[in-house]
Formats: C-alpha cells, structure tokens, sequence
C-alpha cells in the first residue's frame, strides 16, 4: 500500500505542473457547497459576538492574564471578520456572482453590504455591528441563493 501512495505521488508530481496541484480553488471542478460558505459564515459571525461579549468583560481588567486574554479575543474577532471577507471576496466575488446572472446587482450589493459589516467588526467591539454581520450575511444568502438554508 505505501507503494501505491508513493508511486501515485511520484506520477502525480512528475507530470502535474505545481500550479496545477496546488489550485484547488479558482477551477471549476464543481465540488463547492455554496450552503457551506453561508454555514461558515454565520459561525464566523458567531465568534465576532461572543468576542465582542468578551473583549467588553475584559476591557477593565488590570492584571496580564487578563490583557492576554482580551488581546487572544482582539485578535480572534479580526481572523473571523477577515475570513467572512475572505469568503465573500474569494469565493463569491471572483467565482460565484456572474455578471450574466440574474439578480447581479443584488448580488454584488448584498455582498458588498457583508464586506462592510465584516469590516466595521474589526474597527469597533459594538455588539450591534456583530448584529449587523448576521443580518448582512442572511440578506446576501437570500440575494445569492433565493432563500436562506
């Protein structure tokens, strides 16, 4: 079996170009779960709000634990925020939301208006732009799917 493994990697390797190998992303090889980026999303946007919940906990706080802690939940919120963007910007934009489509400006607007939330979670620790996340994130599911999953 280790033969196998090493032979197929060896072949694979040896006539694949690497560019090829290593883009999983950008291809249209049809494997993408669109319900799945929402799904994701929406967990992002989870994790913003309970940092947000956090990060106002532990905004008083004197002793180092509790900077660490509190710069632990910074740094958490801006992952999340930026991984939504990432969704939107790599998945959606360059792949998903056609010009030719139906519906493209509502798309594009939607999409646009999650960027922005997403945005404005990383320049503030307001729970109301964690609110304002969620709601952009399901307009956009609505825009881009015809209903949220």
């Amino acid at each position: 079996m280790k033969r196998l493994v090493l032979a197929a990697v060896l072949v694979t390797t040896t006539f694949l170009p690497m560019a090829y190998l290593a883009a999983h992303c950008e291809v249209p090889c049809g494997i993408y779960d669109d319900g799945a980026r929402f799904t994701e999303m929406k967990e992002d946007q989870a994790t913003i709000a309970k940092a947000i919940v956090q990060i106002g906990e532990l905004a008083g706080t004197h002793d180092a634990t509790g900077h660490n802690q509190l710069a632990r939940w910074v740094a958490t919120k801006e992952a999340h925020a930026n991984n939504t963007q990432h969704i939107i910007a790599q998945y959606f934009m360059t792949q998903k939301i056609k010009p030719d489509a139906d519906h493209y400006v509502d798309r594009l607007k939607a999409a646009h208006g999650v960027l922005i939330a997403a945005m404005k979670c990383k320049q503030t620790a307001d729970p109301a732009n964690g609110d304002a996340l969620l709601d952009a994130i399901k307009k956009f599911e609505t825009a881009f799917m015809g209903h949220e999953h």
